[in-house]
């Protein structure tokens, strides 16, 4: 295998910084013949402006420069990415150089003239150790510096050594089914199934034939035994996303579950004994659905042993030139590594970006400008283009919720002619959840009915 090249076969991409124009240009050389992919910088600003715009796998860099020498290079560079490691060349070597260098979490420091083989193995361990620290990394696919997302993952690591329950919360696009992901990454049923549910996505009967599995026979269409994803999460880790979605009904079989361990499918008599690990997640407030009667008190303290609530994108502006750099390595594939970077102006637009979709969004988004752009630095006018085409065309979750909970609710009732108890049964709803939802909707079941509405013509 090339060793210039990635475990994903990409080419490792250096950085080299130095204001001697001709070591720069034997390096450049040099490297480039072993299958590197080389930017050069001749100062340790120049340096910073392309990590802000770009993405590099390593960092070889002078210690001895004018206005910034290599030392306080790497320290601004472990502001923009932490994990990027940092070799040092010095003309100047010494034991309490390379001392002080390492003790800071400078990886390596060569003494000029540089040895072909020591510069090449020195490379080639760095890199190969990044890659296996992201492999080990159970959260790698957090990038952050924000100080609220490090010290929520330091405890989810801790939580994930227990069996306890997780709620995650937060606004969609946030990656919470992410985080869930992670802790059980981290967790000791790591070698065991993670299944995933939306609870928002099926009919209350299909959910619960889901959940806990059915008998051949048990209602229509039940033509052979199913044994449900509480089963097939056995010993491992079972996600219910939208949980605040789950019908009241199907509430109370699910705490049943949690406090005796066994589940009943439907059309069985005999109880199944599990061993799973629950992790919820919603994006609604649970405490509101309390109190309306959408969800019971005793299941969300059953939920809620231990919560999360990730913040929202616009809350971590500091993290959004790191994401975007990973970003930006992760979809080289959609040209061909064509793309190199963002322009400093649209770098900016992007970290002034409000993102009501957070991180989903952002991916859009940079998915988008890398698909369009026509030079290897995506401009700040294409971003801005991606920025408005993706408020244009994204209202909030809770705005898409509401629009689409009213045209379902004033077709079902236009199909029952107002029958709340008809209507109740085709959403999979029970009565008492159904008027509800007519009510916070302001929708009254009489303007359906049509004899009512022909005395109201006469």
């Amino acid at each position: 295998m090339n060793q210039g090249k990635d475990s994903r076969g990409r080419k490792s991409h250096i950085l080299l910084v130095d204001d001697d124009a001709s070591l720069i240009r034997l390096l450049t050389i040099r490297l480039e013949n072993e299958g590197y992919q080389i930017s050069t910088a001749g100062s340790a600003y120049e340096a910073l402006q392309k990590l802000r715009s770009q993405t590099a796998d390593l960092l070889l860099t002078d210690l001895r420069m004018d206005e910034m020498d290599g030392m306080g290079l790497f320290r601004e560079v472990q502001k923009i990415n932490p994990s990027m490691p940092v070799i040092i060349m010095t003309a100047h070597g010494t034991i309490p150089d390379a001392v002080q260098a390492a003790q800071q979490g400078v990886f390596g420091f060569l003494t000029k003239p540089l040895e072909k083989e020591q510069l090449l193995e020195t490379i080639a361990n760095a890199l190969q150790n990044t890659q296996q620290q992201g492999n080990d990394d159970w959260a790698k696919e957090f990038i952050t510096t924000n100080s609220q997302m490090l010290q929520l993952l330091q405890q989810a690591k801790m939580a994930a050594q227990s069996n306890v329950s997780i709620l995650i919360q937060g606004e969609s696009g946030t990656g919470k089914e992410v985080l869930a992901r992670a802790i059980h990454k981290a967790s000791t049923r790591v070698d065991k199934p993670f299944i995933t549910i939306n609870c928002g996505a099926l009919p209350e009967q299909l959910l619960e034939s889901e959940l806990f599995g059915h008998t051949k026979g048990s209602f229509t269409g039940a033509i052979r035994n199913y044994p449900g994803l509480f089963r097939a999460a056995d010993g491992g880790t079972l996600f219910l996303d939208e949980i605040g979605d789950m019908p009241v009904p199907l509430q109370v079989k699910l705490l049943r579950a949690l406090q005796e361990k066994t589940i009943r499918p439907l059309g069985s008599i005999q109880d199944v004994h599990v061993d799973v690990r629950i992790i919820s997640a919603t994006h609604q407030n649970l405490e509101e659905g309390m109190k309306e009667g959408l969800f019971r008190q005793d299941l969300y303290y059953r939920l809620n042993v231990v919560n999360f609530q990730l913040p929202p994108l616009a809350q971590r502006p500091e993290d959004i030139p790191a994401l975007v750099q990973y970003l930006l390595a992760d979809r080289q594939d959609i040209r061909d590594g064509f793309v190199k970077g963002f322009s400093p102006e649209a770098l900016a637009l992007l970290c002034e970006a409000k993102w009501p979709g957070n991180i989903r969004q952002l991916v859009n988004v940079i998915e988008q400008t890398i698909a369009l752009t026509s030079t290897p630095i995506i401009s700040s006018a294409l971003v801005q283009q991606a920025l408005a085409h993706q408020v244009a065309e994204l209202p909030t979750f809770n705005e898409a919720r509401a629009h689409f909970e009213r045209n379902y609710l004033t077709k079902v009732m236009t199909l029952t002619e107002g029958s709340v108890s008809q209507a109740s049964r085709m959403a999979g709803r029970n009565r008492t959840d159904f008027y509800k939802l007519l009510s916070k909707h302001g929708i009254e079941p009489a303007m359906f009915k049509k004899g009512e509405a022909t005395q109201s013509d006469d």
